[in-house]
């Protein structure tokens, strides 16, 4: 007979298995677009007071003793068990190693015979693959992947940026959501390079049409600076720490924290400082109680014929949403009223609606509705505030919110570059004004460009100022930047990022440079061309260059758009005087008025040139 010795790690994770020991803590995800919870990442423990107790003890103790894919199964399960008992909303997202993913034991239909046992809808959870191992099979994981997503799970990789594996699942792989490794994320606000390398990650995103959730958030300056980049979402010490009894809302601290959300960009409807939200959507339709029968939800529906949708409540916190349709044709088939009319109401609703602070904006809405799952398209939202319920809002009520929202902006747009005109730039710069914003407005001007006009005619005239208007729109940050086109080679910018002075200069030189492009081989050799000056005289005319007069204005120093535009345009003399000097090879320059904006005419300080 052989004796198989054991060392004390591997006597005490036979002891935590076999006692089903092991015991799941869950931290919150935060959306930032809809200022709710997503839903919770499961992390597990081993008992307290063990050896085992850390969850990297635990695992490297399976290694050793050959029951790695024993323990993941284990957790999964304990995970999915404690989810289903604590009866908590939204996504779980359940780390999954590719080996584990590849288990004859995640494929045999034990994980579906375990949802439908403890009555969780496939669509809530999200398979996170971690790097922990190199995959060797990439086809069968993709061939697994399809598999899962065939019955509605969705896919999120974990720690974007710990190594290139993850990069190549990102691209083969395609996931719903995608983490970024908290070592980009501490510290990003006071690291550009964190802070680019991020930026990065968020195109890619953009690109492939995933959500990033930003892991290890533990300070407030790095929280702010992720919801700034317009990040999906969030997840760390910060928010809420990893519990058995997680938090169901958001923390005072953290709607505070959002609740100073810069001035969005989106255009006008209503008047300044009117911009739609959420709340502007909701009706105020009474909701159901947890553990109310399917017979009293039917019974509503029953009594009026308008009512599509039910949301579900367990005190004040939104838990469900029940559709009209789906619940009349569940309750249409023999012997289901006497089979399910007295059980609870939560057997058939949707445990993942789309929740949205009150505060959300309509952009954030429809951008959220067009990426989640269609069934949202027809259920709407549910609206709360400060985490309790309000209301229902409709998708329908979006889309006509929406449409006149585009046909508003589009009345005011400027024709040639189809950006916003006069009306929406003066709106905007009000807003900023009213909600005590501050920000730097920048007024872009085209040098010498009346004779390149009228010589070269209209339509190369056209192309330049399309040109600049396509260079400012990539210059300055989407998610926080307002660009205008005043008219005729005017254009303005209402700038919230940081990097501004840099993307000033950067548009002065990417200018030069389009211009360049668009000349004849002779008008390039020589820098310019013989034509009629304004005085009908033949001399040689310098090509179009770009003068940009810039100015911060901060909290209270300006009463309405008409001040700020008054400093800037006073600004851009000065830059306009500094081209002509000639400071900057590429031609051009930028001008920043260093003074207050409503303190009179701008001072005669120089604009910095950046090297």
């Amino acid at each position: 007979m052989m004796i198989v010795l054991m060392d004390d790690d591997t006597a005490e994770l036979a002891r935590v298995m076999a006692g089903g020991l092991l015991y799941p803590v869950f931290q919150p995800i935060i959306d930032f677009r809809m200022r709710s919870i997503l839903g919770y990442e499961a992390l597990i423990r081993g008992p307290e007071g063990s050896e085992l107790h850390r969850p990297d003890m635990l695992f490297a103790a399976a290694r050793r003793a050959g029951r790695s894919l024993e323990l993941e199964h284990a957790c999964r399960e304990a995970s999915l068990r404690a989810f289903a008992g604590l009866n908590l909303a939204g996504r779980l997202f359940i780390n999954v190693t590719p080996g584990c993913l590849l288990d004859h034991k995640m494929m045999n239909g034990q994980t579906r015979e375990l949802l439908s046992e403890l009555g969780i809808a496939p669509n809530r959870i999200v398979i996170e693959l971690t790097e922990n191992q190199q995959i060797t099979d990439m086809p069968g994981i993709q061939e697994a992947l399809l598999h899962y997503r065939g019955r509605g799970f969705q896919i999120a990789i974990d720690d974007l940026g710990e190594g290139f594996a993850n990069l190549r699942m990102w691209s083969e792989l395609r996931p719903e959501y995608v983490k970024i490794d908290k070592h980009f994320v501490h510290g990003i606000a006071d690291d550009r390079i964190k802070y680019h390398f991020v930026r990065a990650m968020q195109d890619l995103a953009e690109i492939c049409n995933a959500s990033l959730i930003a892991e290890g958030i533990e300070r407030p300056e790095d929280f702010t600076c992720i919801r700034d980049m317009g990040i999906a979402c969030g997840q760390g010490f910060f928010i809420a720490r990893p519990d058995c009894a997680p938090v169901r809302q958001m923390p005072g601290k953290v709607l505070a924290a959002i609740g100073h959300q810069r001035v969005s960009l989106s255009p006008m409807a209503g008047g300044v400082g009117k911009m739609p939200t959420a709340k502007t959507l909701l009706k105020p339709i009474e909701p159901v109680l947890l553990h109310a029968s399917n017979a009293t939800v039917i019974e509503r529906f029953e009594a009026d014929p308008d009512l599509d949708v039910l949301p579900v409540v367990h005190g004040t916190n939104p838990v469900g949403m029940i559709n009209r349709h789906s619940m009349i044709d569940r309750f249409a088939r023999p012997f289901r009223k006497e089979l399910f009319g007295r059980k609870s109401c939560d057997l058939f609703m949707d445990h993942a609606p789309l929740v949205v602070d009150q505060h959300a904006t309509i952009q954030e809405l429809a951008l959220m509705i067009a990426l989640a799952p269609k069934h949202y398209l027809f259920d709407g939202f549910i609206v709360t505030g400060e985490g309790n319920y309000l209301g229902v809002g409709s998708s329908h009520d979006l889309m006509v919110t929406i449409t006149e929202m585009q046909i508003s902006a589009a009345r005011y747009a400027n024709p040639l570059t189809q950006l916003p005109g006069n009306v929406p730039i003066n709106e905007h710069i009000d807003r900023m004004l009213a909600a005590g914003s501050s920000f730097v407005a920048a007024y872009i001007d085209i040098d010498n460009f009346k004779p390149y006009n009228d010589t070269f005619g209209y339509r190369r005239g056209d192309d330049v100022i399309q040109a600049l208007g396509r260079l400012v729109c990539e210059t300055a940050d989407q998610a926080q930047d307002f660009v205008g086109h005043i008219g005729g080679d005017d254009f303005f910018v209402i700038f919230q990022s940081s990097d501004w002075e840099m993307r000033c200069w950067s548009l002065v030189r990417s200018f030069a440079e389009a211009v360049d492009a668009m000349l004849g081989t002779e008008e390039r050799a020589h820098g310019g061309y013989m034509a009629e000056n304004r005085r009908g005289e033949i001399g040689f005319q310098p090509l179009p260059t770009l003068s940009i007069g810039a100015v911060r204005v901060g909290a209270g120093e300006c009463e309405s758009h008409r001040e700020v535009a008054a400093a800037a345009s006073a600004a851009k003399k000065q830059a306009k005087k500094k081209s002509k000097a000639g400071d900057d090879p590429f031609g051009g320059s930028v001008f920043i008025e260093r003074r207050r904006a409503g303190q009179g005419e701008p001072a005669l300080a120089m604009g910095r040139m950046l090297n």
